[in-house]
């Protein structure tokens, strides 16, 4: 196997894993993680509300939508 076909795969089994079938959960989680890194960075004390709410929210919104789904 070339090196380019390896890489290629690795490409592919991370899109996969970290993506999937949802899109909009990993963006959403990406989201979070980008929110977590700017209030830890400005030292913001509503992250240790705010952030666990926006992953529950992320949760909900992924299981209703799972649920919808026939």
């Amino acid at each position: 196997m070339s090196p380019r076909r390896a890489l290629a795969a690795f490409g592919r089994f991370w899109w996969e894993f970290v993506v999937g079938d949802t899109p909009e959960i990993a963006a959403g989680a990406a989201v979070i993680v980008v929110a977590a890194w700017f209030l830890a960075a400005h030292d913001n004390p509503a992250a240790v509300v705010a952030l666990p709410a926006a992953v529950v929210a992320l949760l909900v919104g992924s299981v209703r939508r799972g649920r919808a789904t026939p």
